[in-house]
């Protein structure tokens, strides 16, 4: 072992510490699925920042952006950027005063126990894909830095992973999300500064072709669709995750909630840029690199390897892999916590404070064994993120807006826009539509949730959120 894979392993060995340090912190499912509502702004941000600055963000929307520039990367990072602005614009404060712990409980409480379990399974399904693409990435990062086999280097990622998350919930998901945030931004802004010394961005900008640097579409109607799906996928389909509500429900107040959000966005916008300008960098300096191979997800990690010196090669390891580890936690106990509080709760026969803590941890090592199967029989990170998305979208988060906003709910109405937008969904991505599947669903969401309430107008109680 050379002295920089000695470094990363120390590195390791600390974000584990970290993890299991927050076990002692742990005394309830609220402590583990909400860090006992009691995070600072700064771990908040931190926390909140986290939440998407993965795989994906590195690995992935580098090649889409050196492959067309900011027209394919609107999803990752504009989107992801636009959901934790209207978060904290928007939902933050409504969501943190109704005192829930999951996503599954609002929809429960706004429309009754079917649309609670339902809705819960749309979100569970919502994350194997993406918690699966995180364990690849870390099998790739320790297949290249340990020169392990791959799936060796899965099955280790996967169980550092687990390891923390299951001791410590969403404490060691915060404080190792403080730590491995500061990593990421150090890392990423001094093999930035690196490159640049190299091979300037302004340079690699200049060489770009027309409308490489075009923020908008060309005029035409199936343009701008394709346009307003990129941007609806995560800027408005993760809004009803829970991972993020996690993340805003544990801060200590609600104007944390809402600042953490605000923070948040701004700093994941920012630095998000940073890997979008090193994979323009690595198309220019990698000549003969197919951004359209199989093995396209390493242009960035190629690059470093290839001309970043030693120091800059464990920064920016370091940084890669506490941005995965840091997503890969987050989005294990989300589905996690949909599935103890929401599902498998009803069949305790004693509901007490241990038991329930018990069934968290337990549902963390579900979650995470199916991911783990889907992580090494598709060892494709774009793909495994593209079978993730947009199913919250269509399924939940017009219900979600009719639920915070509306002063009646209708259990039925709800069920109606939920199935209608993911069978607009399906039959869309059947018929080889995904670039506008997401747009269409939600559109049909929302017009079965309209005349559900006409055809099935039961009320519930007034809504204390509603407007």
């Amino acid at each position: 072992m050379n002295w920089q894979a000695f470094f990363i392993v120390c590195y390791l060995l600390i974000t584990i510490a970290i993890g299991f340090i927050a076990r002692g912190r742990v005394k309830n499912a609220k402590d583990f699925i909400l860090a006992g509502r009691s995070l600072p702004l700064p771990i908040s941000t931190a926390a909140l920042f986290a939440t998407w600055f993965g795989s994906e963000t590195i690995l992935g929307s580098s090649v889409e952006f050196a492959k067309g520039g900011f027209l394919y990367v609107i999803q990752d990072p504009f989107g992801g950027a636009l959901c934790l602005f209207l978060l904290g614009l928007v939902f933050a404060k409504y969501l943190y005063r109704m005192q829930i712990l999951t996503f599954g409980d609002f929809y429960r409480e706004k429309y009754g126990r079917s649309m609670e379990f339902i809705g819960g399974i749309c979100l569970i399904l919502s994350y194997f894909g993406w918690v699966a693409a995180q364990f690849v990435a870390l099998g790739i990062m320790m297949q290249m830095i340990f020169g392990i086999p791959q799936i060796l280097g899965i099955t280790i990622g996967a169980f550092l992973v687990v390891f923390y998350t299951y001791m410590g919930g969403m404490w060691s998901v915060s404080l190792t999300d403080f730590f491995q945030s500061i990593s990421i931004i150090i890392g990423l802004v001094f093999v930035l500064y690196e490159m640049n010394q190299i091979h300037p961005i302004r340079l690699a900008l200049n060489e770009t072709p027309d409308g490489f640097l075009n923020f908008f579409p060309k005029p035409n109607y199936h343009s701008w669709v394709v346009y307003f799906s990129a941007w609806m996928v995560v800027g408005l389909g993760s809004l009803p995750q829970q991972d993020i509500f996690q993340r805003v429900m544990s801060a200590k107040s609600e104007k944390v909630a809402v600042w953490a959000s605000f923070l948040s966005s701004f700093i994941y916008l920012s630095f998000a840029m940073i890997p979008l300008f090193l994979g323009l960098q690595a198309a220019r300096l990698l000549t003969g690199f197919d951004l359209e191979g199989e093995n396209s997800q390493l242009l960035i990690p190629m690059l470093v390897s290839k001309f970043a010196s030693p120091f800059a090669q464990i920064l920016f390891f370091s940084a890669l892999i506490s941005a995965i580890l840091s997503t890969a936690s987050g989005a294990i106990l989300a589905p996690a916590s949909i599935l103890s509080e929401n599902i498998l709760k009803y069949s305790l026969k004693n509901k007490n404070d241990k038991n329930i803590l018990w069934l968290s941890r337990i549902s963390v090592i579900i979650i995470s064994v199916i991911s783990f199967i889907l992580a090494v029989g598709k060892p494709s990170i774009y793909e495994l993120v593209e079978d993730s998305g947009g199913i919250s979208l269509v399924t939940l988060f017009i219900p979600m807006i009719f639920g915070l906003f509306t002063k009646t709910t209708s259990q039925k109405a709800a069920l109606l826009s939920l199935f209608a937008g993911l069978g607009a969904w399906i039959l869309l991505e059947w018929f080889h539509d995904e670039m506008t599947s997401h747009f269409y669903g939600t559109i049909v969401s929302l017009v079965a949730i309209l005349l559900g309430r006409l055809i099935f107008p039961k009320k519930t109680e007034p809504n204390p959120q509603a407007s």
